[in-house]
């Protein structure tokens, strides 16, 4: 019935974990699992077990969709019933020195393959490594965020950089549904001259920095009918300010505000975490703070030239 099961305190999809994996080191796998199925907030850390019966079409024939690091090893397994593999992802990694166990043993060949999320993309210098996969290239680039084509240029560039670190030379491949995009085509050329060419027009046209500043104002409260009316409140406050100066700028008294504007507000992409509702405005302009004249009530948060509005 394509039901999603979410997390009650954040509203946010669970993910699914079926299971620890015998494994011999930490991350090691055979790829044998018990038959234990959670379901796992990464946000708040909530847990479940995974239910018997659909709540929404009360159906018991129940099958989970998705893809995450545990899939993926699955299907190296199924086409490569020999090779080793470790993981390297949020459940694998959470034990105390579990990232240079993990680096160490696969640094030393005592597995074929890596699978892991986007912590594998930084710092890691393998010189056996001389393939590498990226599933979902494109996943990061549909975020409401100004800053995501940067972001997953910089992702990409950067993952794929792990491959290629010797004489053995090395080869990238990345799965995407958008293979014309420009970001995912220049990341596969590593051409960053291209890239930043690109992305600053689209900043400049849109007026995201560098061309301007940004504020972010979140607003947090356990009732969501009151971070949506302080929210409200803070938005009118703050246009009715720019407004009268721009008022007083016509009668020559003040400099004119008309290059700030406000957007939203609007419930942040993550609206819900820990039983607590988001809203958030954000304040574009020259100097944004310099325009903050209105008093606040508790439960603002002030945030200046955020790099990320997620």
């Amino acid at each position: 019935c394509g039901y999603v099961a979410k997390c009650p305190h954040c509203e946010t999809p669970l993910t699914q974990h079926i299971g620890p994996l015998s494994s011999s080191p930490v991350g090691a796998s055979t790829g044998k699992r018990d038959n234990g199925i959670t379901l796992v907030c990464h946000r708040c850390g909530y847990s479940r077990q995974m239910f018997k019966t659909c709540p929404d079409c009360k159906s018991t024939q129940i099958r989970a969709y998705g893809l995450g690091s545990e899939k993926v090893e699955e299907e190296v397994h199924t086409l490569f019933p020999n090779a080793r593999t470790l993981r390297w992802d949020w459940e694998t990694t959470r034990e105390k020195d579990a990232h240079e166990i993990i680096l160490t043993h696969f640094a030393n060949h005592q597995a074929d393959v890596l699978i892991g999320t986007q912590m594998l993309a930084k710092g890691l210098d393998l010189p056996l490594v001389t393939l590498v996969g990226i599933v979902l290239a494109d996943v990061g680039l549909t975020l409401p965020d100004p800053f995501a084509a940067e972001r997953s240029f910089q992702l990409l560039t950067q993952v794929a950089g792990r491959a290629g670190r010797s004489a053995r030379g090395g080869k990238v491949v990345m799965q995407t549904f958008m293979p014309e995009n420009p970001v995912i085509q220049l990341a596969s050329k590593h051409d960053y001259a291209s890239f930043y060419a690109w992305e600053i027009e689209n900043r400049r046209k849109l007026g995201y920095p560098p061309f301007a500043r940004l504020l972010r104002l979140e607003y947090r409260h356990r009732d969501p009918v009151e971070a949506e009316k302080q929210a409200q409140n803070l938005a009118e406050a703050l246009k009715a300010q720019i407004t009268l100066r721009n008022t007083q700028y016509a009668l020559g008294d003040t400099p004119r505000l008309s290059n700030y504007d406000i957007i939203g507000p609007a419930p942040c992409f993550f609206a819900k975490m820990n039983d607590i509702y988001r809203w958030q405005i954000l304040l574009r302009g020259p100097d944004p703070v310099a325009q903050l004249k209105t008093g606040f009530s508790g439960g603002w948060r002030i945030e200046v030239d955020p790099p990320s509005l997620l």
